[in-house]
């Protein structure tokens, strides 16, 4: 298969750069380091349109593969032929394939094996082709009680039945049955029991469009009938269905022809319409899956990427109600300083004292931030640290941070050997504390899945699912990098070109020998290889190294080139060291990127690339976003009311809408029709996690925690 091609026309990219991303993931290049390094040769293609490439690439190689096996199969029967093998050929994807294998496939006993076995395949052959006969009077002649046929009409029945198999296993009949089902049917949804209440009320009398069936509303109704409460099946009128069969089946007006015809019946519902429904079926929750899959990638991206809080020594508070809320202070790098156990729900000396030890920690180790996991007890904690920050001088304020993960984290082997000291419910405050500091080295500890940004993620192909989640924490690590010297063996094994055990050395490396003074000290850690330092040299930062290009995104293959950039422009490296470059941009232009590019052999966007890093070595993509909203002051749900206008933080984007997080313990809900005054297809298309928004109140449910918001502007 020219698969070059293929791609380019699918993600209409030139051929030649079709070409040279298999070329470069072939050689085992991984996709961080092929879209920003190799940007020349892909045209500067996105790390997610160059994973989208690899998948699709992936999946066109599995279907030659299984092409291929089919032919040899079906070649080993000696039934191959000029029309299987231009079927074969031609089929765009697995399912195509399988119906083409579906009537060589070994099959368990059926009705039709049966009736082959008795030697009844003649006579169906007979009536199959429609000849002037009376198939009754064919049937007689295999009457044969021995192998089980006592009559005629049980010769017709068994010939009937394997006409029915065969039509079930025409590949024609079903590629056309199913494009009509695709078109015309509709998704069914009823109650198991009408009288039993659950969360799926919703859909105990339901219909919809299969072709327009939303993915949230599929997956919905699957879990609903995994749980017993609803009965799902596709509805299509059996005539339309019929009409093609009959059409494609039926050659003359005679007697056999009205048996193929009632043949074709007897396999459309006995066996053609139960299989297709159940692949329509599975079509569609693989879309929804899919569609899922991408929304939850998309909102973890966005989590990861936040701007980072930095520059403050911060406190973790993980709520409780029994056992105390857990208090942990950490510096401005993530060092554990201080913890301890408070009571904020107890007694009113409890709370006193609880109150005394947080401002004395706040004023003991300078806190600027805290963070609050928006667990168990969550409202009550945030009251009392806002009560608390609002009787101190002290320059301090809060933010409610999502715990997802933090107490399957706390529990693990990373986080004991990071704090062997700590009891795992503290080691969770130290958790939350750092989210706030820094979102992405925080998160990347925990298995992305259990951050909790999507929908439906404990229904999803866990493999599908972790493999698409763990490309987007892979593409964020490599997007913002990592600081050699400071980055735990979680974060550098994200890193492109380095695995586990390669993390682990470095960290070794780094504690026997002390802080890497270049990053080209890297080739003395064992098992760190040229190809894995190539891969992994220009996401890693040395802030301390003499070359201040260490601590940029340059690639090393690249600092001759940058320095006779430098040269060009009547700059040094020790200059660019100062922050002493900012004519830089002008005298780039005055000398013209194409002058430079021929001069120093790089291609312009590399160059752009390095430009942009000499300017701000050391620089965070994450700061050019809008920092989070931290506050000093707590609402209650019951202070809530409808027309109040209030700033909120997105925590999470979904199919019908998005929750948003505006100071009270519940998230609010945006549904899709107030998000925008204009018609929109998905809230993605409008807002990101993390995103500070402006709402209004359109509706409070306080009995049910249920708060409605709108972004429409008030006519």
């Amino acid at each position: 298969m020219e698969y070059a091609k293929l791609l380019s026309a699918e993600f209409q990219i030139k051929e030649v750069y079709a070409q040279n991303l298999i070329d470069l993931l072939d050689e085992g290049n991984t996709i961080p380091f092929i879209a920003r390094y190799r940007k020349e040769q892909h045209g500067t293609l996105d790390d997610q349109t160059i994973r989208e490439i690899s998948e699709r690439l992936a999946y066109l190689r599995g279907l030659d593969k299984r092409r291929q096996e089919i032919f040899d199969l079906i070649a080993g029967l000696d039934k191959m032929d000029e029309h299987i093998e231009k079927a074969l050929n031609s089929a765009k994807t697995l399912a195509e394939l399988e119906d083409i294998y579906r009537p060589y496939r070994p099959k368990r006993k059926t009705r039709a094996s049966v009736a082959k076995e008795k030697g009844l395949e003649p006579l169906a052959e007979k009536i199959f082709s429609q000849e002037s006969i009376h198939p009754a009077e064919e049937a007689k002649a295999y009457v044969d009680p021995e192998k089980g046929v006592d009559s005629a009409e049980d010769a017709m029945q068994g010939a009937m039945d394997i006409i029915a198999e065969n039509i079930s296993d025409n590949a024609e009949i079903r590629k056309r049955l199913k494009n009509i089902i695709r078109l015309n049917a509709f998704l069914v949804s009823k109650a198991a029991d009408p009288e039993k209440d659950s969360v799926y009320t919703a859909y105990y009398d339901y219909r919809e469009p299969v072709k327009s069936a939303a993915g949230h509303r599929v997956l919905a109704m699957d879990r609903g009938e995994k749980e017993g409460f609803l009965k799902v099946t596709i509805d299509i009128e059996s005539n339309k269905c019929l009409t093609i069969m009959e059409r494609l089946m039926v050659k003359r007006q005679n007697e056999c022809g009205e048996l193929v015809k009632t043949a074709c019946e007897d396999a459309y519902s006995r066996l053609i319409f139960p299989s297709v429904e159940r692949e329509i079926r599975s079509e569609l929750t693989e879309a929804a899956d899919e569609q899922a899959i991408k929304l939850f990638a998309m909102n973890l991206r966005q989590l990861l990427m936040q701007p980072p809080v930095k520059g403050h020594a911060a406190i973790g508070l993980d709520p409780g109600y029994r056992t105390g809320c857990k208090l942990a202070v950490v510096d401005e790098t993530g060092r554990v300083l201080d913890t301890a156990v408070i009571y904020p729900t107890h007694s009113q000396a409890q709370i006193q004292k609880s109150k005394q030890t947080l401002k004395n920690m706040i004023h003991q180790y300078h806190v600027g931030i805290i963070a609050i996991g928006n667990g168990t007890a969550s409202k009550e904690t945030e009251m009392f640290t806002a009560e608390c920050i609002g009787e101190i001088e002290d320059k301090v304020s809060y933010m409610v941070v999502s715990e997802a993960g933090a107490s399957v984290y706390s529990a693990s082997k990373l986080a004991a050997a990071e704090m062997p000291d700590l009891d795992l419910t503290l080691r969770s405050a130290v958790s939350i504390a750092r989210r706030l500091q820094d979102p992405l080295a925080e998160l990347v500890k925990i298995e992305p899945k259990a951050i909790g940004v999507g929908q439906y993620q404990h229904d999803m192909p866990q493999k599908r699912l972790s493999e698409a989640l763990d490309g987007v924490v892979e593409d964020c690590v490599n997007s913002v990098g990592a600081d050699l010297n400071t980055a735990s063996p979680a974060l550098l094994s994200r890193v492109s070109g380095i695995n586990a055990a390669v993390s682990k050395n470095i960290v070794a490396y780094r504690e026997e020998n002390g802080a890497f003074a270049t990053r080209a000290e890297l080739k003395k850690v064992p098992k760190l290889g040229p190809k894995a330092f190539e891969q992994c040299a220009g996401f890693l930062r040395v802030s301390e190294s003499k070359n201040p290009l260490d601590n940029t995104a340059v690639h090393p293959e690249s600092y001759a080139a940058a320095k006779q950039l430098l040269e060009l422009c009547g700059c040094t490296l020790s200059d660019v060291a100062k922050g002493t470059v900012h004519e830089l941009p002008q005298r780039v232009q005055s000398i013209g990127l194409e002058t430079i590019s021929q001069k120093t052999g790089l291609g312009v966007p590399t160059l752009q690339d390095i430009l942009k890093e000499l300017m701000k070595p050391g620089r965070d993509p994450r700061e050019e976003l809008p920092p989070p909203l931290l506050r000093t002051d707590v609402l209650d749900i019951k202070d809530l009311k409808v027309g109040m206008e209030l700033k909120g933080t997105v925590r999470n984007v979904i199919d019908f809408g998005a929750f948003i997080d505006i100071g009270v313990h519940q998230d609010g809900l945006v549904h899709i029709s107030q998000i925008s005054d204009k018609r929109i297809r998905h809230p993605s298309d409008v807002l990101k996690v993390g995103e500070i928004v402006d709402v209004r109140i359109l509706s409070v449910d306080t009995q049910k925690g249920r708060i409605s918001l709108t972004m429409k502007k008030e006519s």
